[in-house]
């Protein structure tokens, strides 16, 4: 066991709102990630900008999952001291027009001065029918959105001085909201793909007490790339012709790589994160 599961499993035994990519409180859904210099990017990597703006992304992305529309916004930032007015305006842009993109009020927050840039974000959101990791059903194909790959392949690149591309999902994540709210009554259990496909399948496993029959292999290129933040769900069989005319509809690409079965899933890849 890791040590932030180690430390995660400490609250578990006091409430039954842990576990998911977010808390779930009558109807209001809160989600809350951390994007810190040096653990999650390096500043040469990315502008203030789009720091900020991913800061918010991945956030949304825990919303999107839970099938809860992002409300409001609460903002902790730890600013080094060698920011200037100028910075700090870039980095409120990536802020404001993620939020603005995304009808998302921002509505507070806290800010301290600090030797790096630290981000804390909280989203607010609201779900009439969320979504759980323990909604696996035997039987249920398992599917992805997107490609994955890319990401590990870019944070390789970064780690060696090279420039990313702007278009990167390393920098901005691409994230399916529109699709999946439309097929989101057809969806038993889902997340997104934050610490790589194996990882995540390990959870979902660990919620629905599955085990996960794969119709082809998986390299681990493509299972162990991590902050793809592309949607990894479970559906009945009757409902492929519906979630494929919506994921048509959307220009969504989709992966059915699996089906669920008794038994329990774990992997032993190494996990990847920056």
């Amino acid at each position: 066991m890791n040590k932030e599961d180690y430390f995660i499993q400490q609250f578990t035994n006091q409430t039954e709102l842990i576990g998911d990519d977010a808390a779930v409180v009558g109807n209001m859904v809160y989600s809350q990630d951390a994007f810190f210099e040096n653990v999650h990017f390096k500043r040469e990597w990315m502008s203030l900008k789009q720091i900020a703006a991913k800061a918010m992304l991945v956030n949304i992305s825990d919303a999107i999952a839970m099938n809860a529309k992002p409300l409001y916004a609460l903002l902790t930032v730890a600013i080094p001291k060698d920011f200037s007015t100028s910075d700090l305006r870039k980095l409120a842009n990536g802020f404001k027009k993620v939020a603005k993109d995304y009808g998302i009020k921002i509505i507070g927050g806290d800010t301290i001065s600090n030797e790096k840039l630290d981000i804390s974000v909280t989203i607010i959101s609201k779900s009439q029918n969320p979504i759980y990791r323990s909604g696996v059903k035997i039987d249920d194909l398992v599917c992805y959105t997107g490609d994955l790959g890319s990401c590990k392949k870019d944070l390789k690149k970064a780690l060696k001085g090279k420039k990313i591309a702007s278009k990167s999902k390393l920098i901005k994540p691409k994230l399916k909201g529109d699709f999946f709210y439309d097929i989101s009554k057809y969806v038993n259990a889902s997340l997104d793909i934050s610490d790589g496909l194996f990882f995540e399948l390990e959870r979902l496993s660990k919620a629905s007490k599955v085990d996960f029959e794969f119709f082809d292999k998986i390299s681990s290129d493509i299972g162990t790339s991590g902050e793809e933040y592309e949607m990894l769900f479970t559906f009945s069989k009757k409902n492929l012709e519906k979630i494929m005319q919506s994921a048509k509809k959307h220009n969504i690409s989709l992966n059915i790589f699996a089906k669920a079965i008794k038994g329990s899933y774990k992997t032993d890849a190494k996990n990847h994160h920056f």
